[in-house]
């Protein structure tokens, strides 16, 4: 049966100097279990892409047809939650990925391929108005199908929401930055951040996919987007996954032109009883904008762990876009001022020495 075979060590003895590269067991295990299975005869194997964690996925394909194999080793990743949630939005309408076979215990999933056009690579000033929209629709048949009470998930917490922007304090601020802050900065801060919270909280509560963007929407025939990178999903605000779509780590879009595609969104929310009537345009942006803080300072943060912890540079570079969309949704919003102040006076400048100094 044709496949890649792992990597070959070199020879220690003959190249004293090379060090042995590892030996993929776990590619070892893929293949005897996808030799397994019954849809497939000889088959070839190419890497398809990674994500910020530890699962790794491969192209699978076979004569004329072709798969995506996900390695999620266990103990770091559990499928299950993977399978769960992909259940309750294939039975929602949402277009997440066929799941061929599954092996809970060893952490390998078979998935239909949905290819390579990932949103990120077709956004542009002409297409934007196009994808957004069928995104949106697609995010609406994940809020409307799927009742949160029922999805067996947890809920989006007041303690997980402290608990991601705890992350930018940590890992952005005190390890990426090492910028000391004053026990009235400090003090500020957790008084913004308890704030921010309150506000989020206030909003109707839906299934959050909690990773709604443009690196894991596919461009897709027929019922688009395709849905990927679901397992973390939780039960949360109605406007944390159009703030993921719209306030994008990787794309940026005028203030305008987001404002209209929120409000456009809000008023499908109310015609679909998603929202309640007397929740107006105004208070709508101010979730929609208080909801972004939040996520973009959990953003930051992660970006930050992944290069001291994770050795991954690539993520540094969307840090700068990410703090500007923080300072945005807080200029207008008076009881935030001090945290727009600590962005702009503290937290840029010190970021742009950091990057300065680390080209």
């Amino acid at each position: 049966m044709p496949h890649f075979d792992p990597p070959h060590c070199p020879n220690t003895h003959m190249i004293a100097s090379t060090p042995a590269v590892p030996h993929d067991h776990r590619l070892d295990s893929l293949h005897g279990w996808l030799q397994r299975l019954p849809e497939l005869g000889g088959y070839t194997l190419e890497p398809a892409s990674s994500d910020a964690s530890f699962r790794r996925y491969f192209r699978v394909r076979y004569g004329e047809r072709s798969y995506i194999a996900m390695d999620a080793p266990p103990p770091q990743e559990n499928i299950r939650p993977f399978l769960h949630v992909a259940e309750l939005m294939a039975a929602a309408q949402v277009r997440v990925p066929r799941i061929h076979a599954a092996h809970d215990e060893q952490g390998f999933v078979l998935l239909e391929d949905f290819g390579t056009a990932l949103y990120l690579d077709r956004l542009h000033a002409n297409t934007a108005d196009a994808l957004y929209r069928d995104a949106m629709e697609m995010l609406l048949r994940l809020q409307t199908g799927v009742a949160p009470a029922q999805t067996q998930l947890a809920d989006y917490s007041e303690a997980i929401l402290h608990v991601e922007m705890q992350l930018f304090t940590d890992w952005f601020v005190g390890k990426l930055l090492q910028l000391p802050l004053t026990p009235e900065e400090a003090g500020s801060l957790r008084h913004c951040l308890n704030r921010l919270v309150a506000v989020i909280l206030e909003q109707p509560a839906v299934l959050v996919h909690r990773d709604y963007h443009s690196r894991n929407l596919m461009v897709t025939p027929g019922a688009n987007p395709g849905v990927l990178d679901f397992q973390d999903a939780l039960v949360g605000p109605i406007t944390y996954d159009l703030v993921s779509l719209l306030r994008d780590c990787y794309v940026a879009w005028p203030q305008a032109r987001v404002r209209g595609w929120v409000l456009a969104y809000a008023e499908r929310c109310r015609s679909l009883g998603l929202l309640d009537s007397a929740v107006d345009d105004r208070q709508f942006l101010r979730w929609f904008d208080l909801m972004g803080v939040q996520r973009h300072l959990k953003a930051i943060g992660i970006f930050a762990r992944l290069k001291l912890r994770d050795g991954k540079d690539g993520y540094i570079k969307d840090i700068p876009r990410t703090l500007n969309y923080i300072i945005l949704a807080t200029r207008n919003q008076k009881d935030f001022k001090p945290l727009r102040l600590l962005m702009e006076q503290r937290i840029k400048p010190r970021l742009t020495e950091y990057l300065g100094a680390n080209r």
